[in-house]
């Protein structure tokens, strides 16, 4: 096989992300698109044929997509809440040979708990599918080469780091199912904490030794809801998406800790900061990593790109300069190439041709499970308010207080 056809389940944001960064990617081509609402399915396919990456037919059936024969493989970019039926019925096509699947690549986080994660890989592997987790933030070209550069030459001469910070931030997410924890499984931790996780462990792994030399030992978390369920955003919330965060609110601010052990026993620590709750030009993406004689940061709102404009200049609401963008005035920082900047175009090159080539990708649904595992610690530390040791056994049946809309944000002041 020299080219693969793509079916994108889904047709929301992080769609047209994948959409814009195939277009640097060679030998694929979006061949299809499932959406139960086939406006916005077809409203994508119009996108990616404008593009150039395809000309997508149009699904409203999943199973009938997935018995197209142009189908090889599946990009899951729906909501949270869908992801596990979606796998079961791939897992039943593949099984009964109606489809061509080689491979099925799905978006972050991998599941809204660890039991759907086990059975999502479960049925997976069942069926003799690759699989790849779409983690793009370990794939952005500044966060690799920051890795290369601080392995290269400061771990190199004068030991590991041995501290990585990461930390996303926006004002908060576009559709209404984000913001219901009891359909989306949690707020911010759930839906940005992935990010960072991830990103700090591969920023700590030593690229020499495999993956598990890096073992998890405890986690430490605090979550609050510091802006949303509170007036007048409270009101915003119930007047827009219809959720009320008055009686089931989720957090829009997480910090976690996760103790690591290194490959010699050593201990390093890791700090993940994400907030639906901050104010600025848009997306913030910080990356920070710290080692006995050395540093390295990333800030994704330094660009070398910025515009200004005055108050007279009157712009409708956009996110044409940045992701979740703020402001339609003042001192603007433009990201040229977001699918690029933020990783989407390397991610999606390196699942392409591992999927060509017949092999698992080097982010795989086990560093999803692995990252819902550590997730699901830190709610667990925040609902107990304290540091807590990481056990996955411990984790096989729990569903957060805020998955079931049982969370009260003034708990974090009794712990």
């Amino acid at each position: 096989m020299d080219r693969l056809g793509i079916g994108f389940i889904g047709s929301g944001f992080v769609a047209r992300f994948h959409a814009l960064a195939l277009t640097g990617v060679r030998g694929a081509e979006v061949v299809a698109v499932y959406n139960i609402r086939e406006r916005s399915a077809r409203r994508l396919a119009s996108c990616i044929e404008e593009l150039g990456v395809g000309k997508p037919k149009v699904y409203t059936d999943l199973r009938g997509m997935l018995s197209d024969r142009s189908v090889n493989a599946i990009w899951i970019l729906n909501p949270n809440f869908a992801r596990l039926d979606v796998v079961r019925v791939i897992a039943e096509e593949v099984s009964q040979g109606r489809t061509d699947l080689i491979g099925v690549c799905c978006e972050k986080p991998l599941a809204r708990n660890v039991d759907e994660a086990e059975e999502m890989i479960r049925l997976v592997e069942k069926a003799g599918l690759l699989h790849g987790y779409l983690e793009n933030q370990v794939f952005a070209p500044a966060v690799v080469r920051g890795k290369e550069a601080v392995w290269k030459y400061g771990a190199k001469y004068t030991g590991r780091p041995f501290l990585s910070r990461a930390a996303e931030e926006h004002g908060g997410p576009h559709s209404a199912w984000f913001w219901d924890p009891t359909l989306s499984g949690g707020g911010v931790l759930l839906d940005m904490t992935c990010h960072s996780l991830e990103a700090n462990r591969y920023l700590l792994l030593d690229p020499e030794k495999p993956k598990d030399s890096l073992k998890p030992i405890a986690v430490q978390s605090i979550i609050a809801s510091l802006k949303w369920s509170r007036d007048p955003y409270a009101s915003v919330l119930r007047e827009r998406y219809n959720v009320d965060y008055k009686k089931t609110p989720a957090e829009d601010y997480a910090l976690t800790m996760v103790v690591y052990e290194d490959e010699d026993g050593g201990i390093v620590l890791t700090e993940a900061r994400t907030s639906w709750s901050f104010i600025g030009p848009g997306l913030r993406l910080t990356f920070e990593v710290l080692g006995p004689e050395y540093s390295m940061t990333i800030n994704s709102l330094q660009q070398e790109l910025n515009v200004f404009f005055s108050r007279n200049v009157k712009i409708p609401p956009t996110e044409e300069f940045v992701e979740k963008q703020a402001a339609e005035q003042g001192l603007m920082p433009i990201i040229p190439n977001e699918a690029l900047t933020y990783g989407y175009q390397d991610e999606d090159r390196h699942m392409v041709e591992c999927f060509l080539k017949g092999r698992r990708p080097r982010e795989d649904w086990m560093d999803g499970l692995l990252i819902v595992q550590l997730m699901m610690s830190a709610y667990l530390s925040a609902e107990k308010g304290r540091r807590i040791k990481f056990d996955p056994e411990r984790l096989k049946g729990y569903n957060p207080q805020v998955a079931k809309g049982e969370w009260k944000p003034r708990s974090i002041t009794e712990a």
